[in-house]
């Protein structure tokens, strides 16, 4: 039977490859490169005796019998992930698996894992930080921390935290700015950009929160940050004003690490869910840890 079996990489780096529509985006997701993954189909190819993709001069495409082994594989491969799944979830069923992007998993999720643990000794978290969808089978995950409008088709989904976008800095830049008192005073000062207003669409940047007071912004996008966690980082370091959402300087302003500049907050297009599949709080700890997150949530918004 052993014999019969195709190598099993080539079998991962192919499925990955038809998924996604190409070598590149097969290595992003296995985190190999490009080459990496032509040369496991290569193999895989040679194995079964049969071209798998059609090489173009601008990328690939799947042939008919690539076409028809996609189609076989990847329900083969759901039913693997499945049951091994819950095999591995029998030799421990204290650890939850949660996924978030990275700035909420820094900013808000971190500084609240202690009361976590003291709550719910018997929870072992495993904390994934990541932008893209789930697939939760797949990745091992139990929930998941999104930004979206919703709905989510096939999940279980509950409003976790809104979006209120507001202007800090440090309170050491504030000091030395006293003229700075209303929204138009920040044309004169630097402002910090995030990288990701520019990967999502609708969110708020400086242009569209100066919009809402009636104010034209032009300026360009530099300095900025991949993240938000990054990019409050140098706010607290006093290089500028940035503007971020609630959830993210929540604990910076209680703290004084971070003050708020004025009382004006603009409402962000999206909101925080706590995904997972309905199945999922089957398990104790997962509901235990569901049930916690939505009660902190819940004290955050209160």
């Amino acid at each position: 039977m052993l014999s019969r079996l195709p190598p099993l990489p080539a079998v991962r780096a192919f499925e990955a490859a038809a998924r996604l529509g190409g070598f590149q985006s097969a290595g992003e997701e296995l985190h190999v490169s490009a080459g990496a993954v032509a040369h496991q189909v290569k193999q895989l190819e040679s194995w079964l005796g049969v071209s798998l993709f059609q090489r173009l001069p601008r990328g690939v495409t799947l042939t008919p019998a690539g076409r028809q082994y996609a189609a076989a594989l990847q329900p083969l491969l759901t039913s693997l992930a499945e049951v091994s799944d819950a095999v591995r979830r029998q030799g421990d069923e204290r650890v939850v698996t949660v996924t978030s992007v990275p700035s909420l998993v820094a900013r808000w999720l971190m500084p609240r894992l202690g009361r976590l643990r003291e709550q719910h000794p018997e929870i072992d978290m495993r904390v994934l930080a990541s932008l893209h969808p789930v697939d939760f089978v797949r990745e091992g995950v139990d929930v998941a921390i999104r930004l979206g409008r919703g709905p989510y088709p096939g999940l279980q989904a509950d409003l976790l935290l809104e979006e209120w976008f507001s202007a800090v800095c440090s309170p050491a830049f504030k000091a030395t700015a006293p003229e700075l008192r209303t929204p138009a005073d920040l044309l004169r000062y630097p402002l910090l950009h995030d990288e990701v207003e520019m990967r999502i669409p609708d969110e708020i940047s400086w242009a569209r929160w100066f919009k809402e007071f009636g104010i034209t912004y032009t300026g360009g996008t530099r300095p900025s940050f991949s993240h938000t966690y990054l990019t409050l980082e140098a706010v607290a370091n006093g290089q500028g004003v940035a503007i971020a959402a609630e959830p993210f300087i929540a604990e910076d302003l209680r703290s004084g690490k971070l003050v708020r500049l004025f009382e004006q907050r603009v409402p962000g297009p999206y909101r925080f869910h706590l995904l997972r599949l309905p199945e999922a709080e089957a398990r104790p700890a997962v509901k235990a840890f569901c049930d916690w997150i939505k009660a902190e949530a819940q004290a955050e918004r209160g």
